[in-house]
């Protein structure tokens, strides 16, 4: 619906999808530090920031090494506020700095890692409910992330026919 000035809101609120490959994250490796740098940028991306943003700040976990759970608890929550700033990630540095922490606490406590999380959810509508259990994801980041994701690790989908890796994430 257009606005006061003519503009659609949905369209001009609207993100270009992003994919894994185009982060260099690869799924079809099966490997879990692969899923949980998806899981991380597909929070970082689900903020209402702006994509370079997101990416930037992505880029710098990936640079600093904090590309797992354990790697981001003890990195603390000083260390990452301090790679959220440099990622210019500032308006929810310290939002995001605790909600980082908190999942990834809460990922190892429930489950060790994000494998063991689809293992043990029976089908997708449950690997959905325990994804948005977590601290900061909602319906949308929990769809996002499966978009790729799902295809790889939820059992039956990666013979798919037809399933091309490097689906989009966000845009929708």
């Amino acid at each position: 619906m257009p606005d006061a000035r003519g503009q659609d809101r949905v369209g001009a609120m609207a993100k270009k999808a992003i994919y894994s490959g185009t982060l260099g994250i690869d799924l079809k490796s099966g490997k879990e530090t692969e899923l949980f740098k998806w899981f991380l940028a597909c929070l970082l991306f689900g903020k209402p920031i702006q994509q370079g943003v997101a990416r930037r700040a992505y880029d710098e976990f990936v640079q600093e090494g904090l590309t797992t759970p354990q790697a981001i608890l003890r990195a603390g929550w000083d260390k990452v506020v301090d790679v959220l700033d440099r990622g210019h990630y500032v308006r929810f540095d310290f939002s995001t700095a605790t909600k980082l922490l908190e999942v990834s606490r809460t990922l190892i406590e429930q489950y060790g890692t994000l494998s063991n999380l689809f293992k043990l959810s029976k089908a997708r509508p449950d690997l959905l409910r325990r994804l948005q259990a977590f601290k900061g994801v909602g319906p949308t980041t929990a769809r996002i992330f499966l978009r790729d994701a799902g295809a790889v690790f939820l059992p039956g989908n990666a013979a798919r026919p037809g399933h091309r890796s490097g689906r989009p994430c966000g845009g929708g």
